[in-house]
């Protein structure tokens, strides 16, 4: 091994092999830049991905491998570590147990990659939840699942797009259940982990815009009981006095336009909806999704497991292209 070789080992997760992981996988990896600026290893199904390269009708060998230190990086050549869980009949656009369990333990096994320092960073193609539920995983999704296996209590959800970035102070629950876990606590450390995440990826001073809870801001206390004074501006006082540049409660239905024409480098949402809406009008296509707080970088296609169309060769590369891209940026650099 060149010792001199400072590319980032990437473990790259093959998702739900019933959905487009395979071919996205695939077609991200052959991506003239891919290897240039990385060294893939793909955690999934050999076979899987051999039909994902002939759905898309591309020549590439795929080479099963047991461990990362045996992977060779020549462009053309993709590197697997094959749990073998999938059967070869498995039915493409359907929803399977057997495909949910795969996803699984390919993110456990990149997990454990991570934890060890073989890989500095991890790139998921999309699984499916109800997948996942019916094979007994009962996770929100692919956040909580990272979180559990890498032993974090709390990480943030951040999508990126070329025009925005927006990290959230809460994802997967219902809003009012939301409102109701804002606070000043959370606020401070979902900024900060977004922060922290900018100033690594070369940013040295990002200028944070931080969404109010209601319409207006609250509008003087018009709209709402105070939420903003009492959940978000005592977070602010903080971080601003620490330095870091983060402004607001900025009324949400503006803080994406001003972001978008270049005024904030950074959003902060408050609840799902708030955050995911705006990103995907503005830019779904090659929108990543990054989960902050991990010991090891994660980044993800902003997308699904698009069951309608998988395995017809038809599927847009473009996001796990990016998200690639987007783990090599956030990586650390591996020890040797």
């Amino acid at each position: 091994m060149n010792t001199t070789d400072s590319r980032p080992f990437i473990a790259v997760t093959m998702g739900d092999g019933a959905g487009v992981g395979p071919e996205v996988t695939v077609g991200a990896l052959l991506d003239a830049n891919a290897y240039r600026i990385s060294r893939p290893i793909v955690i999934g199904d050999v076979h899987r991905l051999q039909l994902g390269a002939a759905a898309l009708g591309a020549r590439v060998e795929i080479v099963e491998i047991s461990e990362v230190r045996e992977a060779e990086f020549t462009p053309g050549r993709i590197n697997v570590i094959d749990p073998h869980l999938l059967s070869e009949d498995l039915e493409w656009g359907k929803v399977s147990a057997e495909a949910g369990n795969a996803a699984y333990h390919y993110i456990r096994i990149a997990c454990e990659l991570g934890m060890r320092g073989e890989i500095q960073g991890i790139c998921t193609a999309p699984l499916n939840k109800a997948a996942l539920h019916e094979a007994g995983h009962v996770y929100p999704g692919h956040t909580e699942l990272l979180a559990h296996f890498m032993g974090v209590d709390e990480v943030s959800m951040m999508l990126s797009t070329p025009k925005v970035k927006v990290i959230h102070v809460t994802t997967h629950i219902g809003l009012i259940d939301a409102i109701a876990k804002i606070e000043p606590g959370l606020v401070e450390r979902t900024v900060r982990r977004g922060h922290e995440a900018l100033v690594r990826a070369g940013n040295p001073q990002p200028k944070i815009g931080v969404c109010a809870i209601n319409p207006h801001a609250g509008e003087n206390g018009l709209f709402g009981y105070g939420e903003e004074e009492e959940k978000i501006i005592p977070a602010l006082e903080v971080l601003q006095a620490e330095g870091i540049n983060a402004v607001g409660p900025l009324p949400a239905d503006t803080a994406f336009f001003l972001a978008g024409r270049g005024d904030y480098d950074l959003i902060v949402a408050m609840y799902h909806d708030q955050g995911h809406g705006p990103v995907k009008v503005l830019g779904i296509e090659a929108g990543v999704n990054i989960t902050v707080g991990l010991p090891v970088i994660r980044t993800s296609v902003d997308h699904g497991t698009a069951f309608d169309i998988a395995g017809q060769g038809i599927v847009e590369v473009g996001s796990m292209i990016e998200a690639l891209s987007q783990s090599v940026n956030l990586a650390s650099i591996p020890v040797k």
